[in-house]
């Protein structure tokens, strides 16, 4: 009798695990999307991250090696700042790049909207409503 129940007892456990391991895939999926060669910053390259969390929100990470410092570029500005493209052509500044170490840098953010494309320009100010001409790197659409 305490096989049957073993036995039945393990099933369960043994299920429960191969749920685990099915659906775990779909709940951390990251679509990682590079940013495409820019003739602004020919040596940057870098990609987008985008995954989902548990409250199906959009986690966004952004990783960039050889990004020149800000004030190296032509005209000079202030910062580079993170712009997202979301439903509708709505853009949104989702924040600024703190240079790093070796022209490598990295942005993590979290948005309730679902972003569409990515790309980063240098500005006089961190909170521009609106983005400048400059822009450094971009992303193609995400969905395509």
């Amino acid at each position: 009798m305490k096989t049957t129940k073993s036995n039945a007892k393990t099933k369960k456990i043994f299920l429960g695990f191969l749920i685990v391991l099915i659906m775990l895939p779909f709940s951390v999926y990251a679509k990682k999307i590079p940013f495409l060669q820019s003739s602004r910053a020919p040596a940057a390259e870098g990609y987008v991250k985008v995954k989902n969390d548990r409250n199906k929100n959009y986690v966004i990470k952004i990783r960039i090696e050889n990004l020149a410092e800000i004030e190296d570029l032509e005209p000079a500005q202030q910062t580079y700042v993170v712009w997202m493209v979301i439903d509708g052509d709505v853009t949104r500044n989702i924040g600024r790049i703190n240079s790093t170490n070796k022209l490598n840098v990295s942005f993590e953010t979290v948005s309730s909207f679902e972003p569409h494309k990515i790309f980063i320009t240098t500005e006089e100010d961190e909170n521009a409503q609106e983005p400048s001409w400059n822009v450094i790197l971009t992303t193609g659409n995400f969905w395509e």
